[in-house]
């Protein structure tokens, strides 16, 4: 299979932080216009591309944003505050760069500590190489937000890069919608806001009421050294998750997907999360409940500046994705 990984290197370095994901849209509306029927954005910001066809309505989701900063005091030397958009790790920060909308970069300091045990979010600041508070506001104001830099690199089967989690859910969507032959209703959610409580998704299943829904999203591994103990690896083949923190996949959905996948010979690893969720956390439950499952990306250093994962496991989630939009019998 040949996917173009370089539209995913696109897609990882537009700006779109939870709450600020119009960018992000923007870009996968242009690519997927020609493969749809109807292409609209909902009021809390999601953009829904719908497929028009008969029996079941299948709902896609992957979402755009990714983790980030928001800040939140400008002090008088024009060093700046900040709050974390997501599950960011306060530990990783110091030394780290970070980008604004308007291009703007800074770096992640953090003051004299008298104890270990004083590291705390409280302790950092932002410097973006001003002078003064003045200075400053030139370039930003309360309530900016910033995301990690870091850049897209191939390395021979791997990708390294910011905001894998999840723009690579959101490219394996796209590659499916473009490839699969599917006859049924087929609506592809870009969902808001999911770092910071799968928003998005919420209101999206809620308004459409699918008969069944697809999340893609990344995962954690335990193929590191010393990891905790987790049996997903890179290059082991697409995750089919069993359990997260939101949600567990009924056993009727989890047949179905390993079903599918052994069929046509596509590698595929269990996935149990023991933390964490999916747009698919929200889905499940909304209204009398939605048929859901979650095909997942094995990914290391999540919600870190250089996320990686193995294209081997992006092209098996592209094909088992088209192949259940074409045969949802479960």
């Amino acid at each position: 299979m040949s996917l173009d990984f370089a539209m995913l290197g696109q897609l990882t370095q537009i700006f779109g932080p939870s709450g600020s994901e119009e960018p992000v849209g923007e870009f996968i509306a242009n690519q997927l216009r020609p493969y749809c029927d109807e292409l609209t954005t909902d009021t809390l910001g999601n953009l829904i591309v719908c497929r028009h066809g008969t029996g079941k309505k299948i709902m896609v989701a992957a979402h755009m944003d990714e983790i980030g900063l928001m800040i939140t005091h400008l002090d008088k030397e024009g060093f700046l505050r900040f709050t974390t958009l997501g599950g960011v790790r306060i530990p990783n920060l110091v030394g780290q760069r970070v980008k604004f909308s308007n291009g703007r970069v800074g770096t992640i300091g953090v003051e004299k500590l008298e104890k270990p045990s004083d590291f705390k979010l409280d302790k950092l600041y932002l410097d973006i190489g001003v002078s003064s508070r003045e200075e400053a506001e030139l370039f930003v104001n309360i309530g900016d937000t910033a995301v990690f830099c870091g850049d897209f690199v191939e390395s021979g089967s791997r990708i390294i890069s910011k905001a894998l989690d999840d723009r690579i859910g959101c490219f394996v969507a796209m590659e499916a919608l473009k490839r699969t032959k599917s006859t049924h209703e087929l609506v592809f959610v870009f969902t808001v806001q999911e770092e910071i409580g799968t928003r998005g998704a919420r209101t999206a299943a809620y308004a459409l009421e699918p008969d069944l829904a697809i999340a893609v999203d990344v995962t954690m591994t335990g193929d590191t050294p010393k990891a905790h103990p987790m049996s997903v690896k890179l290059g082991g083949g697409v995750g089919i998750k069993v359990l997260d923190h939101s949600m567990v996949t009924s056993p009727q959905i989890k047949r179905w997907m390993a079903a599918v996948a052994t069929e046509l010979n596509i590698p595929f690893q269990w996935e149990v999360l023991e933390y964490g969720g999916t747009d698919s956390g929200a889905i499940h439950i909304s209204r009398g409940g939605v048929p859901s499952g979650v095909l997942s990306i094995p990914t290391r250093y999540v919600h870190s500046p250089a996320e990686m994962l193995d294209k081997r496991d992006v092209e098996a989630a592209v094909e088992l994705l088209v192949a259940l939009l074409e045969r949802p019998e479960f």
